[in-house]
């Protein structure tokens, strides 16, 4: 029977499982009631699928089941790890010998906020699900962090269940096919409701699945406006990097990172770092892709091994990487003020900042620049701008010295420079200002020489090692003058004499 999975209700997914009779297990539910388990409860037949239902709400229950956390947090994830590792266990010693050669076990978890009587906080939670998909196999899990966006308890607790339906029905449902796995997590749901902005998929039946691309579906799926992984592609909740601290992030296409762009980056660091608002130790520095700069072939699509290519290029370096949907500068601002209070630093090109200044990006704001510029500038910001060779003239330099505006925008300028929230970056090397990262990509297509001068020396082992943004390796042929073992010695040894 083919069933269209996103027509069904939440009541009708829950009642599916429940009919399978092939999957078995614990429902654990901390701050929210026991929104999930109540859904299949009432979808009929939940015998076939609930072992057991239970909400530790007090924080002494809760710590005497599942330990104490160090944070002093219950709304985290190493919380929802530890109630599924205790669920999922409890199923295995309890039921292994009665049933696990017959059932697919799983532990649901959730552990959740609402927003409060006073609508003071932001409602949010981790929920997770570890499964197998076969009797006796190693389990998989699946962990998402939500925002809760309605008003109300009572409405937020509904969305909770639904999304809870949505992610055991995924992971048992649809797991051949992660983008909509990830897709069908807001069935019955909508962005105005709820935020998804992580999402990790791990275990033996998933070691194929990259969750630096799951990251990326979300944002080009409109489940959150922004995505963060590390250098090691781990995917990280934005508020767990964020919360408090310096943000120093630089936006590009990295397609590949030249020279130009790291000395951007460390030129911006030492000045960002030398604010007296600013301590090193809470700077966390961020590699920024949109959308927009995503899409290959004039913005028809995205590149999924383009973007990959990328981001092996930044990880390369050390760089934690931010996907976002957030074009205008003043939305990404107003993204990070959520989590901190602290000074942040953008770093830019000169052309970059013409941009910012280009008043058609804000046609569809009432106030137009000056209400994007009052969400900007307002913050504790700064733009830290790089100087490039003007395009009519490349002997000479631009930058915010001769910046260029329209006569009745120049006050404004003048204004935010004077108070400190655009400054030139100075000690640059303007011997690389000719680079251009379209033209490095040109040659390496191409299989042309040069682009070695133009790219860090990490980022040249990483395209060659991994045979990126289609580098292929020079083929020898002795049908072209192929060199003989000899002669490869013999030049070999010719560089060494000459370095004696």
């Amino acid at each position: 029977m083919n069933i269209d999975d996103a027509s069904l209700s939440t009541r009708e997914k829950a009642r599916r499982i429940n009919l399978d009779t092939t999957s078995y297990g614990s429902f654990a539910e901390i701050g929210a009631g026991q929104e999930v388990a109540a859904f299949f409860f009432k979808a009929g037949a939940a015998s076939n699928t609930i072992a057991k239902t239970m909400s530790a709400y007090d924080m002494t229950f809760s710590n005497a089941i599942y330990g104490v956390e160090e944070s002093g947090r219950y709304v985290c994830e190493s919380r929802l790890l530890k109630m599924l590792d205790k669920e999922y266990r409890l199923l295995e010693q309890r039921l292994g010998i009665k049933m696990g050669f017959e059932k697919n076990f799983f532990a649901f978890a959730n552990t959740v906020t609402t927003i409060n009587f006073q609508k003071t906080n932001q409602g949010h939670g981790w929920i997770g699900v570890r499964f197998q998909l076969r009797p006796q196999s190693p389990p998989n899990d699946i962990i998402i962090h939500v925002k809760l966006l309605d008003k109300d308890t009572l409405s937020q607790q509904h969305v909770l269940g639904t999304i809870g339906v949505n992610l055991l029905y995924g992971a048992y449902y649809l797991s051949q096919d992660s983008e909509k796995l990830l897709i069908s997590l807001m069935d019955g749901l909508s962005p105005e409701r709820i935020e998804i902005d992580m999402l990790r998929i791990s275990g033996p039946d998933f070691e194929h699945i990259d969750n630096r691309l799951l990251s990326l579906q979300l944002v080009k799926n409109g489940l959150t406006n922004a995505a963060i992984f590390g250098p090691d592609g781990n995917v990280i909740q934005p508020s767990d990097l964020l919360y408090k601290k310096n943000i120093l992030v630089f936006r590009g296409r990295f397609r590949p990172l030249t020279l130009v762009n790291l000395d951007m980056l460390k030129r911006g660091y030492d000045q960002f770092s030398k604010e007296e608002d600013v301590r090193k130790d809470k700077i966390e520095i961020l590699a920024e892709l949109t959308l927009k700069d995503l899409k290959v072939d004039n913005g028809e699509h995205i590149d999924y091994q383009d973007f990959l290519d990328r981001v092996d290029i930044l990880s390369s370096l050390g760089c934690t990487v931010m996907i976002s949907n957030y074009q205008e500068y003043y939305r990404l601002v107003t993204y990070y003020s959520q989590f901190t209070k602290e000074k942040i630093g953008i770093v830019l090109g000169v052309y970059a900042l013409e941009l910012i200044f280009d008043e058609k990006y804000y046609e569809k704001l009432s106030g137009g620049i000056l209400e994007s510029f009052s969400q900007l500038f307002s913050r504790n910001i700064k733009l830290y701008v790089y100087p490039a060779n003007l395009r009519d003239n490349p002997a000479e330099l631009y930058s915010c010295r001769n910046f260029e505006l329209p006569d009745h925008l120049v006050d404004l300028y003048e204004y935010l420079l004077a108070n400190d929230k655009i400054e030139n970056i100075h000690d640059f090397d303007r011997n690389i200002l000719h680079i251009l990262s379209d033209n490095v990509l040109k040659l390496i297509k191409n299989g042309e020489q040069g682009w070695e001068t133009m790219v860090p020396d990490g980022v040249i082992k990483a395209i060659k090692e991994k045979n990126l943004f289609g580098y292929q390796p020079p083929i020898i042929s002795a049908e072209n003058g192929k060199k003989s073992t000899v002669e490869i010695i013999e030049e070999a040894w010719s560089r060494v004499t000459a370095a004696k």
